[in-house]
C-alpha cells in the first residue's frame, strides 16, 4: 500500500489544477471554438485575447487601477494594525476583550452592507472614483483581520524583550521599529498577504465606488458582453492574468504563511 500513498495527493492536486488549466486553455481559443467544440487544447491557437488586453487601455488600466488601490490598502491596513495589535498583546485595559471582539465583527459583516453608506460618503467628500476610496473601504475589513493575526504573533514574543530594550535606553518607537518589527516579520508577511488577497478579489465595493478613472479589472471583466454574447476567450485571458499577482505574493510569503499555521493564527 505504501507504493500508492502518492496517488491520493497527486489526484487531489490534479483536481485542484484542472480549473486553472481549463481557464488557460480557453484563453488561447476563440469564442466560437469555445462554444462550438469540446477540446482539451486549442485547435486554433491564438494570442488575440492577450493582445487585446495589452493594447486596449480599458483593460490594462484596469489592472493598474486594481494594483494601485490593493497596494495602498495593504500598506494602510498593516501600518494601522501594528500599534493596535501591540496594545492588545502587551496591555490590559477596561473592555479590551470586548473591543477586540468588536473589531472582528467588522470583518464578519458582508461588504454589501457598507456599499451604499460608502458610496454616499465618498460622493459627498469628492473621493468617488479614486484609489483612496476603495483602499479606505477595504480597510474596514482588512485592519481587524491584520490586528487579529499580528496580535497572535506579538503575544508569542516574550515581554522581557521590551523590558530589556527599555533598560538599554531605547525610546519606544526606536525599539518598535528596529527591534520588535523585525522579530515579527513573519506575522507582517502573513497579514500583508491576507490583506492583499481580500482587496484583490473583492468586487462589490470596488465596482460601487469607481466608474471610469479608477475602475478595477474585475469591473471591466463584467462588461464584456456584446451583441454576439460574452467574449469568453477574452474573459479567460483576463482571468488568467488576474491569478499572476496573487501567485507572486504567495511565492514570497509562503514560508511566513506556514509559520502562521504553526502558531495557530492562520
Amino acid at each position: 500500500m505504501r507504493r500508492f500513498t502518492w496517488l491520493v495527493p497527486t489526484l487531489y492536486i490534479l483536481f485542484l489544477m484542472l480549473p486553472i488549466y481549463w481557464l488557460l486553455n480557453m484563453s488561447f481559443k476563440t469564442t466560437n471554438e469555445i462554444l462550438g467544440v469540446f477540446t482539451l487544447w486549442p485547435r486554433e491557437f491564438t494570442l488575440d485575447n492577450y493582445r487585446k488586453i495589452f493594447t486596449d487601455p480599458t483593460w490594462y488600466n484596469g489592472y493598474l487601477n486594481s494594483l494601485s488601490y490593493v497596494v495602498m490598502n495593504t500598506v494602510i491596513s498593516v501600518t494601522a494594525a501594528l500599534p493596535a495589535a501591540y496594545a492588545f498583546s502587551r496591555y490590559r485595559f477596561l473592555g479590551d476583550k470586548h473591543l477586540f471582539f468588536w473589531l472582528l465583527t467588522n470583518r464578519m459583516a458582508p461588504p454589501a452592507v457598507f456599499a451604499l453608506p460608502f458610496f454616499q460618503l465618498y460622493s459627498a467628500v469628492n473621493l468617488f472614483d479614486t484609489y483612496i476610496a476603495v483602499a479606505l473601504a477595504h480597510c474596514l475589513f482588512n485592519i481587524p483581520l491584520a490586528v487579529w493575526i499580528l496580535e497572535g504573533f506579538m503575544s508569542g514574543v516574550p515581554k522581557e524583550l521590551d523590558e530589556t530594550a527599555y533598560v538599554d535606553g531605547y525610546p519606544f518607537w526606536r525599539f518598535f521599529v528596529k527591534i520588535f518589527i523585525p522579530t515579527i516579520a513573519a506575522g507582517i508577511g502573513v497579514a500583508a498577504f491576507f490583506c492583499f488577497m481580500f482587496s484583490w478579489v473583492e468586487l462589490l465595493l470596488a465596482k460601487t465606488l469607481t466608474s471610469v478613472a479608477a475602475k478595477p479589472i474585475a469591473a471591466t471583466m463584467t462588461r464584456t458582453a456584446s451583441t454576439a454574447g460574452y467574449e469568453l476567450g477574452l474573459l479567460a485571458a483576463a482571468g488568467t492574468l488576474t491569478i499572476i499577482p496573487g501567485a507572486f505574493v504567495i511565492y514570497f510569503v509562503r514560508n511566513y504563511i506556514a509559520k502562521g499555521f504553526a502558531l495557530g493564527r492562520v
